[in-house]
């Protein structure tokens, strides 16, 4: 069996799917590719079935808000990792808050179903063709989603604490 390298993968993965990705870079050392929310599905389906490749497990999916990115707002994140070659793969989308839509990865890997249902609970990303999304955590009478950059972290009447100080 080969070592399996990130710029193997990054090759396969441009040979596959070139025209696609939007970026691709390696902060702290974690190989992460940046593609279209319409190709999402494509590509991670592509790397769970790749006989090669094999990411068959979704360690983590999540969500980032970024306000300042418009149109680009919402982010999801999928870690991938193959088992085989003990390597990880990052895997990001974004889309905009006004349409935060994106299709579920339930049909992929059946472990999506809850970190799916606690992304949308506290990001509101809808994921498309989920099979039961609603809240899992928070309330269901919650009217917003608390991991939104919506509101100042304190009281806007203090004036010793600032947002920058709390990473914003």
């Amino acid at each position: 069996m080969m070592h399996m390298t990130d710029d193997y993968i990054i090759q396969q993965i441009k040979a596959n799917f070139g025209g696609s990705i939007q970026e691709i870079s390696e902060p702290s050392g974690l190989l992460t590719i940046v593609v279209p929310k319409e190709k999402n599905i494509e590509v991670i389906s592509w790397l769970f079935k790749n006989e090669e490749l094999q990411f068959t497990f979704l360690t983590d999916l999540t969500g980032i808000h970024y306000p300042e990115n418009k149109g680009m707002e919402m982010s999801i994140i999928y870690h991938l990792h193959s088992f085989v070659h003990n390597i990880r793969l990052r895997i990001k989308i974004f889309v905009s808050a006004e349409n935060p839509v994106v299709p579920s990865m339930t049909p992929v890997f059946k472990s999506a179903n809850w970190m799916e249902r606690e992304t949308y609970d506290f990001f509101g990303i809808i994921f498309q063709g989920h099979p039961n999304l609603k809240r899992i955590l928070n309330m269901d009478e919650m009217d917003y989603f608390p991991m939104q950059k919506q509101y100042p972290l304190e009281d806007q009447q203090r004036d010793d604490k600032e947002d920058k100080f709390f990473g914003r």
